[in-house]
């Protein structure tokens, strides 16, 4: 089996001094792909080119302290691609791409970090921008190869993917133009990208087990008031070998719990 794992750390650093380090150990994946690690090379330098044995691979942001995007891997990639093409989003850190090709097989684990509009109308601009602009790029890349994109989506698609869908229609993460993106991205139709949405094409139908994401207000966590915004996007020949999904709820690097799927082939 293929363990793959994705994880918004809010911080590697952060996420280090609560012990990220012994649960990777733990868990064991073949490849683990994080999300808002805020850090830059020099943090990185003599701390965390490795992790619990798997080698790490890094898209820092130009801007200290913000966003970012890693890859901890125990193969080694034949190719490691920084960024998808974009000034604007990949000044941020958004895109890492590893490549693990053979005479065979184009394949490539990504981890991604889409851009929140929470904060704003300028920031949920960008998102739009980032959205028009990276579909494009994901319907030529599946073209050429299999892949698997980890990551941090900030959109939940469906009623089912989060708590209080009635309250949020018109708030970030859950806008319709969003959710038809994330629509079309999954659309097999000659319009759509025909990705596979891996947790749902296993799960169908959960509900309060989906959510990977929790305001640290009030008492979301507690009350699972939460939101599916960690995804497995996957090309569909990829997805067909996916075999079980695992949330961790329990663990608390941050206010996103990771997820893994484990898929049956190996590099």
């Amino acid at each position: 089996m293929f363990k793959l794992t994705s994880l918004n750390l809010n911080g590697l650093r952060s996420a280090a001094t609560k012990g990220v380090a012994d649960w990777v150990a733990e868990l064991a994946p073949d490849c683990i792909c994080m999300q808002e690690i805020r850090v830059q090379a020099s943090d990185i330098e003599g701390r965390f080119e490795e992790m619990a044995g798997l080698k790490g691979h890094f898209h820092f942001a130009e801007k200290k302290g913000y966003a970012g995007t890693a890859i901890y891997t125990k193969h080694k990639p034949s190719q490691v691609v920084v960024g998808w093409g974009d000034a604007e989003f990949d000044a941020e850190g958004r895109y890492l791409e590893l490549r693990f090709d053979t005479p065979k097989r184009k394949f490539s684990v990504i981890s991604c970090y889409f851009p929140s509009g929470s904060s704003g109308e300028e920031r949920q601009e960008a998102k739009f921008r980032f959205l028009k602009g990276f579909f494009p790029h994901l319907v030529a890349l599946k073209k050429e190869r299999e892949f698997v994109l980890c990551g941090d989506i900030n959109i939940a698609h469906k009623e089912i993917d989060l708590k209080n869908w009635r309250g949020n229609q018109k708030n970030s993460g859950f806008l319709p133009e969003e959710r038809a993106w994330m629509t079309k991205l999954l659309d097999a139709g000659a319009e759509g990208a025909g990705l596979v949405d891996v947790y749902r094409m296993l799960k169908p139908d959960t509900t309060g087990d989906a959510y990977t994401w929790w305001s640290n207000r009030g008492q979301a966590y507690a009350n699972n008031v939460g939101w599916r915004l960690d995804y497995h996007l996957a090309t569909p020949k990829t997805a067909e070998l996916a075999r079980t999904e695992q949330i961790y709820k329990t663990v608390k690097f941050s206010d996103h719990a990771p997820i893994t799927v484990d898929y049956d082939f190996k590099l």
